[in-house]
């Protein structure tokens, strides 16, 4: 078994848009250049996606949302939402192999083929809710991941970290009412997308089972991981998780241009290195995905300490 498979496709980068948008291209170009530099690939498995079908994004979103999504794209509209999250023709393709990254990867951790994950996906995913894609976010792959390892391989405590700058509103909302998944959030508060207030703390079933860490702006890395020391990994242990997601957005880096927060590289390999002790210790998989980071060269020196740590 590797220690790490990372999934990646070349049709990403065809989700790309016709004018200037921090969401581009270059982000993930940027990262496969440093990995290659860094000659990180030479002995890493790189694994292409699936297509996620109907089924599975539907698990996570009202069929109205899949249509809406489909048919902004094919009618030719430049944009989804109110005007951050644009469309083109190839970004049905991307978004269906974004959300496949997920099922690709939680199959391999299953039959124990990798370690760990690290899907290098675009676009992102954790602010697209049960019928809403916004803020960059077609399809929230990161949510339709975990449906299907609580679907098809029967798991019950699947925890979510996420610690992109910005709340991942569509992934609470998915998982707001169960017990199953345990959804923690560190982000810049108050900031897009309004929501992730420490009150926010689940309803029925998962009351209890959403935590949210509102951070104000120009926190550093020092207050993270006193955060994961102090609440998160005793909320882990208490949890019994049998898999660990990430969503793995790297602006709240101190150079990232979409926000205001002091982090730098080696917080998020600090941070990783706790979640991967922790995974180590309990025998689980950890699955990461990437979200935000817009500066190109933090962004990549980001998930290369990151995917540093996830192969040990």
């Amino acid at each position: 078994m590797d220690n790490l498979a990372i999934i990646y496709d070349e049709k990403f980068l065809l989700h790309a848009p016709q004018f200037y948008h921090p969401e581009n291209p270059q982000r993930i170009t940027s990262i496969l250049n440093l990995l290659k530099e860094k000659s990180f690939l030479n002995d890493v498995q790189i694994m292409r996606p699936a297509l996620a079908p109907d089924e599975y994004i539907l698990s996570a979103h009202s069929g109205e949302h899949l249509s809406l999504v489909r048919d902004s794209i094919f009618e030719g509209k430049n944009f989804i939402d109110s005007g951050d999250t644009y469309v083109v023709n190839d970004s049905w393709i991307a978004a269906l192999l974004s959300a496949g990254s997920g099922l690709t990867a939680v199959d391999l951790v299953a039959d124990k083929k990798a370690k760990n994950v690290f899907c290098l996906i675009r676009p992102p995913g954790h602010h697209a809710g049960v019928s809403t894609p916004m803020g960059f976010c077609l399809f929230n792959n990161i949510a339709i991941a975990a449906q299907y390892a609580l679907q098809k391989y029967k798991l019950n405590r699947i925890a979510i970290v996420d610690w992109d700058v910005h709340h991942g509103n569509g992934t609470q909302e998915i998982f707001y009412d169960t017990e199953k998944v345990y959804y923690i959030s560190l982000h810049q508060y108050p900031f897009y997308p309004g929501t992730g207030s420490e009150e926010e703390r689940g309803a029925g079933k998962g009351f209890g089972y959403t935590l949210n860490f509102p951070l104000p702006p120009r926190t550093d890395g020092k207050k993270y991981l006193q955060l994961f020391d102090q609440y998160i990994l005793t909320e882990l242990k208490n949890f019994k998780p049998q898999m660990i997601l990430i969503s793995a957005g790297f602006d709240a880096h101190a150079k990232d241009p979409l926000a205001d927060m002091k982090l730098d590289e080696n917080d998020f390999a600090l941070m990783t290195i706790k979640l991967n002790e922790f995974a180590d210790k309990n025998n689980i998989a950890i699955i990461s995905f990437l979200e935000g980071g817009y500066d190109l060269n933090a962004l990549a020196k980001s998930v290369f300490e990151h995917l540093k740590i996830l192969k040990q």
